[in-house]
């Protein structure tokens, strides 16, 4: 059955802003969670993970390109220990700020 959120998140209301990702269980550091956001027909499309993720300064994931692992573009992953309960955060941009 297709799910399109890990078993490890839900969705919830966020105090960062509107709807967040959030921990539905421990999950530790170095944990790959999904993709974010790929190309089809050169458009950027964002995935549900994508859709809810908020931004951080001090995010507890992180975002990177992967071309081998479903399909080239953007996946997160936890960059520490993530507590249940615990909002997922990145920083959330597809370009660079100068």
């Amino acid at each position: 059955m297709y799910n399109p959120l890990p078993e490890l998140v839900t969705i919830k209301d966020s105090g960062i802003h509107g709807l967040g990702l959030f921990a539905t269980k421990d999950i530790p550091e170095g944990k790959m969670l999904g993709q974010i956001h790929f190309f089809v027909n050169g458009n950027i499309v964002r995935t549900p993970l994508g859709a809810f993720g908020n931004h951080s300064n001090n995010p507890n994931c992180m975002k990177f390109w992967d071309s081998l692992v479903d399909g080239a573009g953007w996946y997160i992953r936890t960059n520490r220990d993530i507590k249940a309960g615990e909002e997922l955060t990145w920083i959330y941009t597809l370009y660079k700020i100068s």
